[in-house]
């Protein structure tokens, strides 16, 4: 999953996601809202945090002229501050909003905090301001411009209780990060949260193992750019597992998917090779007509 934390601090208000539909295997419209039932997004019921020994500056321990800031001011001068390149001082600025309910300054020092960017890595400070975020922004309405941040912490919340966090209080819960995807996959349409949702229905991790629905799942992530969803929905395709085979398309999805992965996730490009080399010479062409169809926008759900 990538995220581009500075370009998101750029374009942190006006930003929105879609709840849009897809095509399913059967040929009906499917929703979101049809794929899983709504979940509880109670992470702590009893109030208590992972996070022991925090060492966030709160407001009362501030400097001026940082102290006598509102949130929203913290929060713009930490952000100019990082874009700046003074990491110091904006991480000062961020916590201060932060501290004060700031929800995307808590969000951006949890990916700072996960990433080690300009800080000492740290996931479980990162778990605690994404739990944050979470607790008191899971009735966001999708699409506004604090959308996107809080259904991003819920996928980090999720990534974190796949396979906990070494040393801490935050142990390995598949069902517990099951249910987190589930929220962010069908509350906010987030297709980072449907393409892992899809894969622990792929895999029956968390919970019941689900091919139908894993490729529903990650269908709705494919037709949104997410491209490990169409890696994995691409071979699924491609081989006819636990779907009719459909080689053109399936060869589709991959390249899209390879074309999108990064060097080291050799995996796609593994998956995107031996399909090529056994798609016979009709399946490649149907597939660059899909791909060029991609490309225009004129996508065939």
């Amino acid at each position: 999953m990538r995220t581009v934390c500075g370009v998101a601090l750029l374009i942190a208000v006006g930003l929105g996601v879609g709840l849009g539909g897809a095509r399913a295997f059967d040929g009906n419209r499917t929703t979101t809202a049809e794929l899983a039932p709504a979940v509880s997004v109670d992470l702590f019921p009893r109030g208590v945090s992972p996070l022991q020994n925090s060492s966030t500056i709160r407001p009362d321990v501030l400097q001026p002229p940082t102290a006598q800031l509102t949130a929203v001011e913290a929060f713009r001068s930490g952000a100019q501050a990082l874009l700046a390149g003074d990491t110091k001082s904006g991480v000062r600025a961020l916590e201060y909003a932060a501290s004060s309910g700031h929800p995307i300054a808590q969000w951006k020092l949890g990916r700072m905090y996960a990433d080690g960017d300009g800080v000492k890595r740290d996931e479980l400070r990162a778990f605690e301001y994404f739990r944050e975020v979470a607790d008191a922004h899971a009735d966001e309405a999708p699409g506004t411009p604090r959308a996107r941040f809080v259904s991003n912490s819920f996928v980090q919340l999720g990534t974190y209780f796949l396979d906990g966090i070494p040393k801490s209080s935050v142990k390995a819960d598949p069902d517990r990060a099951r249910e987190m995807f589930t929220y962010a996959a069908s509350y906010f349409g987030d297709a980072d949260a449907q393409y892992h949702l899809g894969r622990m229905y792929l895999e029956g991790t968390g919970g019941v193992k689900d091919s139908r629905l894993a490729a529903r799942w990650l269908q709705l992530a494919a037709n949104k750019g997410q491209y490990q969803a169409q890696a994995v929905l691409g071979a699924m395709l491609f081989k006819g597992e636990s779907l009719p085979r459909q080689g053109a398309r399936g060869l589709m999805w991959l390249t899209l998917a390879r074309d999108a992965a990064s060097p080291q996730e050799t995996w796609i490009t593994d998956l995107q090779s031996a399909a090529f080399k056994q798609a016979t010479d009709d399946e490649r062409a149907t597939a660059l007509t899909y791909i060029e169809r991609w490309i225009r926008g004129g996508r065939r759900e």
